[in-house]
């Protein structure tokens, strides 16, 4: 008798602790990749395995948690809701609809890659997946979208992203049945850059290509800069730089890229890559030429961004010359192909 009512006390006991368990915490229910505890009372769903985790994506979709920095906190939305956040904050509404299409497939990619490969870099807490910066890809709130457009536009708008969203829903980019790297940037110099010659690591994809179109439409294709001699040698981080009559003999050109930007030169007797000038002197783009006068220099851009994968503006002109998102992806992204996202989230 002593043994049995030990038992049933022992059972109670089980039960009151997975009950207060509960309570205190739920788990991420994205697939098992994104399983952490947070505090009850956030938005993510309940823990499933198994055939219950392939019901709950076909049904709900998968979740992604977004970390909004200037709310410091974690909000989670669908998948495409994400996507429409992300286009909405990357991309100007005035674009071509094909163009926005190409761009959604870009964006949804990137952040199923993420979940894929488990991939939490740049995360300033544990329990999100990406930020709204462009440290992952910009992303807007309904709250924050209604802000910026205002009544009178809000809705006109939200229809044209809701559109491009749902005419590409669940549809990625791969390259061997595998999600790629979908990298973009805003304004190419006229060609898109091998990733080899900007990033660490080379992709059979991320190939460059002529991108004439951006030089017509984008208003950030040129700027020109003014710095002082002593700004230069502070950033760079150079003893001297000899100029002689408005010409830097301590600046050459080493080589040059096939996207016809700066891979390497020597300024002040170092020797820089193209990509660490343009970060360290705040540049738009790789490709510059300069001018000295006296000791303030001009630095002329062509270009904006890092150069590599899906140029914005180019995909504009594209659009603009009647080409499809389809045809616009896979001209920017070399040798991939156009799959559904959901196999690739239940096989995680």
């Amino acid at each position: 008798m002593f043994k049995k009512r030990r038992v049933i006390r022992k059972e109670v006991i089980l039960w009151m602790a997975v009950c207060l368990s509960s309570m205190l915490a739920v788990t991420i229910i994205v697939p098992s990749l994104l399983v952490k505890k947070i505090p009850s009372g956030s938005a993510y769903p309940v823990p499933i395995e198994g055939a219950q985790l392939q019901e709950a994506v076909s049904e709900k979709g998968l979740m992604i948690p977004v970390y909004l920095t200037k709310q410091a906190k974690v909000q989670t939305v669908p998948l495409e809701d994400y996507v429409k956040g992300v286009l909405a904050a990357e991309m100007p509404v005035s674009f071509e609809l094909e163009a926005l299409k190409a761009q959604a497939m870009a964006a949804r990619t990137y952040v199923v890659r993420r979940v894929i490969e488990k991939d939490y870099s740049n995360m300033p807490v544990d329990d999100a997946l990406v930020t709204d910066t462009t440290a992952h890809q910009a992303y807007l709130t309904d709250e924050e979208l209604r802000d910026k457009w205002g009544k009178s536009d809000y809705e006109t708008n939200m229809a044209k992203i809701n559109r491009a969203v749902t005419e590409t829903k669940d549809k990625i980019l791969t390259y061997n049945h595998e999600p790629i790297n979908a990298t973009f940037f805003s304004t190419s110099n006229g060609y898109t850059e091998n990733s080899e010659d900007y990033w660490p690591f080379k992709s059979p994809y991320l190939r460059s290509v002529a991108s004439p179109w951006d030089e017509k439409l984008s208003s950030r294709y040129k700027e020109t800069v003014t710095l002082s001699y002593k700004t230069m040698l502070q950033k760079l981080g150079v003893p001297s730089i000899s100029t002689i009559d408005g010409s830097a003999k301590g600046m050459k050109v080493l080589a040059w890229s096939d996207g016809h930007r700066i891979k390497s030169m020597t300024i002040g007797g170092k020797v820089f890559s193209g990509r660490e000038v343009r970060e360290k002197l705040g540049l738009a783009s790789s490709q510059f030429s300069w001018k000295w006068s006296g000791s303030q220099i001009a630095i002329t851009t062509y270009g904006y961004g890092h150069g590599v994968g899906l140029s914005q503006w180019g995909a504009d002109g594209m659009a603009k010359e009647g080409k499809t998102a389809e045809q616009i992806v896979t001209y920017y992204y070399t040798g991939i192909s156009i799959e559904n996202a959901t196999p690739f989230i239940r096989k995680s």
